[in-house]
């Protein structure tokens, strides 16, 4: 069969429609069919560490899912990512990627490995490719956590105060005095990166706002859900909703990973 050039372009723009339905066409049915998945992999952030996802993996394990949390450097940004790219190397299929705070930047980049699914995101950021994110965040109030962050030299941490008042503030007290003292320092250097792609542009994506978040603008988290056209759920939570409302941030696991009819 012979195409004359007129028979050509519309092959050539059916072709190119089609590549793109294909790559956003997994983002537009996020709260619709999404990929069933076994696997689920937690990347934390800042003033944190990997056990901080704890109540969500002992509701997640008893439904049958695989589950590991990274225990991310926070060193730079490569070696996180890094770090979480060798977790997602070892599932064994479609895995749902989740992330907190901080941890989301890593999930954005990370995200592009092909065994993930879908993202969730839980209080988390979520910059496009090359963004600036600390330029974004400073367009909305800046969070009272914020001054709370104490440097040693280049290893940075969250104040007692700001932790319990800013970061936990719907933690019992002692409970939040504990994560405090567990707390991973991070390294300045971290902060300078800029992730190359935005996952969450091809790829299913979930949103746990936190509306009464002390350390990430709650209107900048409605901004990036609303941006990445992420099924969202907003808890009435401090910045760390996945431990004062782990049942529902597993639900949203849930929903990401097709285990709900």
């Amino acid at each position: 069969m012979i195409m004359n050039r007129r028979t050509f372009s519309t092959a050539m723009l059916a072709g190119a429609a089609a590549s793109m339905l294909s790559t956003k066409g997994m983002a537009a049915s996020a709260a619709g069919h999404p990929e069933k998945a076994r696997n689920v992999v937690f990347v934390h952030g800042l003033f944190a560490d990997g056990s901080c996802w704890s109540e969500v993996i002992s509701r997640l394990q008893p439904e049958g899912l695989n589950i590991t949390s990274v225990q991310n450097p926070l060193t730079t940004l490569s070696e996180s990512v890094a770090a979480a790219e060798r977790v997602l190397a070892r599932q064994d299929g479609p895995t749902v990627l989740v992330g907190h705070s901080f941890g989301g930047l890593i999930v954005t980049q990370a995200g592009m490995h092909p065994n993930v699914s879908a993202l969730v995101y839980v209080a988390a950021r979520a910059p496009d490719a090359n963004e600036d994110f600390g330029a974004l965040a400073k367009t909305f109030p800046t969070p009272p956590a914020s001054a709370g962050i104490v440097f040693d030299g280049e290893e940075g941490r969250l104040s007692e105060k700001a932790f319990l008042e800013d970061f936990a503030g719907d933690i019992p007290t002692a409970r939040a005095k504990v994560l405090y003292a567990t707390q991973y320092p991070f390294q300045k250097a971290l902060l300078s990166g800029k992730v190359i792609e935005a996952a969450w542009r091809h790829k299913p994506s979930y949103y746990a706002v936190s509306s009464e978040d002390r350390t990430i603008n709650p209107d900048l988290q409605r901004f990036l859900a609303k941006r990445m056209d992420a099924k969202a759920i907003e808890l009435k939570a401090s910045h760390l909703s996945l431990i004062s409302h782990p049942d529902e941030v597993a639900e949203l696991i849930l929903e990401a990973a097709g285990q709900k009819a």
